[in-house]
């Protein structure tokens, strides 16, 4: 009996090692362990924009690396892509209560209209400390509004049965200028300026993290800050606009403005982006925040991921490029 206890013994000891070494080969949709963060990871929490697409949060980009998350802009449904990415790809980096560090480009409401979740459901998810956020400025006066409008919600929850952490709802809001605005062990990131309409500030951010470089600019018109900021690096994220959404006319434009002026004035079209990617060389061109859908079966007329890639091979550029999607990792 004890032989044959010892034989199981031994047999359940080797069936634990093979599904340990079956769990370590394991990769996920980048080819990397779920439970090992390699020197740096771009994880895209969301790809769309102002447009309420089912399948594109709005504006949201993690740069992750060692555990630790690092957060741009925080459109509609940052938080439950996150947590998704959790899920689904395995970065606990991103569990929604260990998000601490986030950086805005500018305050449209496309790229904040998640701040309030943001800030409060890491809270009540466990998160014990401030979100220590960076932005333009704008950024303090909009947090304080926020959090003198969740007041009564932070008070029922500090002082009732739940007995949430009294650090963790709050905020340190940093007001930023170009130049490198913070700094830690695994990252250190550096503010530069963008063009983005009529927007007095707005900023893009370079990570320089375990020997990667990533920029990410938000939305700008094309600007030589962004060609410098790039300057060969791993991964630039950037938006493009198709030729064939600004030509298109049936395009929706509930506001009747000129919809070309516009672009002209706040955004990136395709074949801009080509020449501006041509300058910055860029090791890998991410496409974000574009008009286009993945359905083209119910909106025939949109643009697609084929028509943004084509559009910026008919332009010239033949570098590395991709058009993201959400809880895309590169």
């Amino acid at each position: 009996m004890i032989k044959d206890v010892t034989g199981w013994i031994k047999y359940a000891a080797a069936a634990a090692m093979m599904l340990a070494l079956v769990g370590a080969a394991a990769v996920d949709a980048a080819g990397f362990p779920p439970d090992a963060e390699p020197e740096a990871r771009v994880v895209l929490l969301g790809t769309g924009n102002p447009k309420p697409d089912p399948d594109r949060s709005g504006p949201a980009t993690a740069v992750v690396i060692n555990g630790s998350a690092y957060l741009v802009d925080f459109g509609p449904g940052v938080v439950r892509r996150a947590a998704a990415a959790v899920l689904d790809k395995g970065i606990r980096a991103l569990d929604p209560a260990n998000i601490r560090v986030a950086f805005v480009t500018h305050l449209h409401s496309d790229h904040t209209a998640g701040y309030p979740d943001l800030i409060f459901t890491p809270w009540v998810m466990g998160r014990s400390e401030p979100l220590e956020v960076y932005g333009p400025k704008g950024i303090k006066w909009m947090t304080d509004r926020i959090l003198e409008a969740y007041r009564e919600d932070i008070k029922i929850r500090t002082e009732g049965m739940e007995h949430a952490s009294k650090e963790g709802w709050k905020v340190n809001a940093h007001e930023i200028h170009a130049g490198v605005v913070y700094k830690d062990e695994n990252v250190t990131v550096t503010a530069f300026p963008t063009k983005h309409g009529e927007w007095k500030e707005s900023y893009g951010y370079r990570f320089d993290a375990g020997g990667r470089s990533i920029v990410i600019p938000g939305d700008t018109t094309p600007t030589q800050a962004t060609i410098d900021a790039c300057n060969g690096c791993d991964v630039l994220v950037h938006e493009a606009l198709t030729m064939k959404f600004l030509n298109n006319p049936m395009r929706p434009n509930p506001q009747g403005f000129d919809l070309k002026a516009y672009a002209a004035k706040y955004h990136t079209t395709t074949v801009q982006l080509a020449e501006l990617a041509k300058k910055a060389k860029p090791h890998l061109l991410i496409l974000v925040h574009n008009p286009i859908t993945l359905r083209p079966g119910r909106r025939p007329f949109a643009s697609t991921p084929e028509d943004l890639l084509r559009e910026i091979r008919d332009a010239g550029y033949h570098g590395k490029v991709v058009v993201g999607r959400d809880l895309d990792v590169y």
